[in-house]
């Protein structure tokens, strides 16, 4: 589960709106997500790899 599918006790929408105090309050505690999606570790990992790739190719010729 996710926090941005946490649910409110005191209002019943989801914690991530912020409707009401609870809401807000608890959504300041929690932590924020770390912003490295799936999509940019993939693009980080095809860049190593042909990073490495280009450098066996430059010491092998």
């Amino acid at each position: 589960m996710t926090y941005d599918r946490l649910v409110c006790a005191n209002c019943a929408a989801p914690v991530a709106e912020g409707r009401c105090p609870v809401c807000r309050a608890n959504r300041e505690r929690l932590p924020q997500p770390s912003g490295l999606t799936p999509a940019m570790l993939l693009t980080l990992v095809i860049a190593l790899v042909a990073t490495m790739a280009l450098l066996a190719a430059v010491r092998g010729a």
